[in-house]
């Protein structure tokens, strides 16, 4: 049976993703840092919201489709710098995920509402950029928030919980409640929210 344009799409982000130099470390196997990371985006935004469209379902794949490509120390080291990063890579990642969909026939459309929420231009006014939003935070929460929270110090921690929080919805935070934290942890996160 033939792949449907959805699961070659995926397919191709995945390719691209697995060129990742960058290796992150899990049960003692390495993997490719973004390809992993894309994959945790789908296992998430599954569970947060089953129903989640196709086009959403691309977007969390391709949420940092090829990031390695632009470095952060390509940029000041500062507030504004961090930003004009960012800007960048999400132009990139909607530039790349349009280039497959296109690539396997989805129309000018589909590819603008890709785009749209890659570029993450509507959280709070649109459903699924918030619910990408969320599912970013979920998973930053649920995978990485451990060994961030062990680098940095309480009042560092307790300032990105507050806004990473502002960022999701109320459905986001019931479900960043129900994660497992340390107990050290949970207590900051209780903290940054009270």
């Amino acid at each position: 049976m033939k792949p449907t344009r959805f699961e070659t799409a995926i397919a191709l982000i995945d390719k691209l993703n697995s060129e990742d130099i960058n290796t992150y470390q899990v049960s003692g196997m390495d993997y490719p840092k973004e390809l992993l990371y894309s994959q945790r985006m789908t296992r998430k935004l599954l569970q947060f919201e089953p129903n989640a469209s196709k086009a959403l379902q691309i977007a969390a794949r391709a949420q940092h489709i090829s990031r390695w490509k632009i470095a952060r120390d390509e940029y000041p080291m500062d507030r504004v710098g961090y930003l004009k990063w960012r800007e960048t890579l999400k132009r990139m990642h909607a530039e790349l995920t349009a280039d497959i969909l296109k690539q396997v026939g989805y129309d000018d459309q589909y590819v603008e509402r890709v785009s749209q929420l890659i570029s993450k231009k509507l959280i709070k006014k649109n459903e699924e950029s918030q619910t990408l939003e969320d599912t970013v935070c979920l998973v930053f929460l649920d995978y990485y928030f451990e060994e961030f929270a062990a680098k940095h110090a309480d009042d560092k921690v307790i300032d990105i919980l507050q806004k990473t929080w502002k960022k999701m919805s109320n459905k986001g935070h019931e479900a960043a409640l129900k994660l497992n934290y340390s107990d050290k942890n949970l207590s900051l996160v209780k903290q940054a929210i009270q």
